[in-house]
């Protein structure tokens, strides 16, 4: 079961400061790194994983108070994955009461057909049936259910969702591409270093990847991490675009289960090719210059490199939700599933067979921006749309205080 998300550690400034890798390419010789402490060096790195409050810990804290509070849910249709999140308001964040995720591959062949197959939509229509149980079963006062790429590019899409409103009763709205990154920032802003200037949030989706700049400097006084506070973190927003390959696009296009570094490195080079015209126009490389800059990653490549890295004999949520990585230990993770065959990722048990074809995929994705923003450590989270989404009705009804004081002008 998930918990509520109200805290998150901070990094130590001096590893949030951008850093070559070996072999960076010439246009980003021009960014120098800062000076690293070495009493900080020496600090074990994922010693400072997040340590999210347990189900009854937070029903505690929470009190009477919140003991009768309204119902509220999310749920996120994506192209690879259907996720479902139920939760009541907690002092600074919320109460989960159920959560559900399965990967369905909706958008399974629409980038060569166009549309959604009949496999896939049985699929998925299997998988809301059980959301739509569970939003009943809690309740629910008020909700947002979205879908997101593979919905928006089908040329069928609307005719599923009409079907999925007829057959199971959930009405599911397609979001634009920067709803859905503002809602990506709002549902991780609390990992968010507050010592830091710049920070790049990405979402490593299946038919869409969502990236968003954000300059912290824009800030007034502070960050506490409250609930309004994670609204007011869009806000902060510099830059944003949203690139239309993700997990399974890019294993359509290039294959995924059989991968040698030439295949990878042509991963890497398309999505290059697509953030190119990005930073064109932002310039993000030069404002690094100097400036206390870090990654944070919502999405299941990030959260599987964070597993695999920390050796888990099972994926364990409060073990990699808020973990820090340094661009080294995830390039470390890349090389050794691009050395492992298909079986071997399968076996491997926080990737699994559902996973296996897809991975290294993302792990394109995510080379192509460290490599277009070389940047030492990379926080990874495992939240996304849904926290977003139940932030925002949270905050829509007032059950948080705004304080524009300690927000994002």
């Amino acid at each position: 079961m998930e918990a509520d998300d109200e805290q998150g550690a901070e990094a130590p400034a001096a590893q949030l400061a951008p850093a070559l890798s070996p072999g960076q390419r010439d246009c980003a010789a021009d960014i120098q790194p800062l000076a690293f402490h070495d009493s900080l060096i020496k600090a074990p790195l994922l010693d400072q994983t997040i340590q999210p409050r347990t189900l009854e810990r937070t029903a505690e804290r929470s009190g009477d108070r919140n003991g009768h509070a309204q119902t509220y849910g999310a749920l996120d249709l994506g192209t690879n994955n259907c996720r479902l999140l139920v939760a009541r308001p907690s002092r600074r964040g919320f109460l989960v009461v159920d959560a559900f995720s399965r990967i369905i591959r909706l958008g399974e062949g629409v980038s060569a057909s166009g549309r959604l197959s009949d496999a896939a939509m049985q699929r998925t229509i299997e998988a809301l049936k059980v959301c739509e149980a569970k939003l009943r079963k809690a309740n629910v006062a008020r909700s947002r259910l979205i879908a997101t790429q593979a919905c928006r590019v089908a040329a069928n899409g609307d005719e599923f969702l009409a079907r999925v409103r007829n057959d199971v009763g959930l009405d599911i709205e397609v979001v634009c591409r920067e709803t859905e990154a503002r809602l990506a920032v709002s549902g991780c802003a609390a990992l968010i270093d507050k010592q830091s200037d710049l920070v790049l949030v990405f979402d490593i989706g299946g038919g869409s990847s969502e990236l968003i700049w954000l300059d912290l400097n824009r800030r007034r006084d502070g960050w506490r991490r409250s609930m309004a506070d994670r609204i007011e973190a869009q806000h902060c927003i510099a830059a944003w675009t949203s690139l239309p390959v993700g997990v399974v696009t890019i294993a359509e296009r290039f294959g995924g289960r059989h991968v040698d570094e030439d295949g990878f490195e042509a991963m890497v080079d398309y999505v290059s090719d697509l953030l190119a015209p990005f930073e064109g126009e932002h310039g993000f490389r030069s404002r690094m210059h100097n400036r206390r800059v870090h990654m944070l990653g919502t999405s299941g490549t990030v959260t599987t490199v964070a597993g695999i890295h920390l050796g888990l004999p099972r994926y364990d949520r409060n073990r990699v939700d808020g973990c820090w990585l340094r661009s080294s230990q995830v390039r470390t993770v890349t090389a050794d599933l691009l050395a492992r065959g298909y079986d071997a990722r399968v076996s491997e048990p926080c990737i699994g067979r559902d996973r296996a074809d897809l991975v290294l995929a993302g792990c394109a994705i995510l080379e192509a921006l460290m490599r277009m923003w070389p940047c030492e450590m990379l926080r990874v989270a495992d939240r996304g749309l849904r926290e977003g989404i139940l932030a925002t009705l949270m905050a829509e009804d007032g059950v948080f205080r705004s304080s524009r004081r300690d927000g994002c002008q």
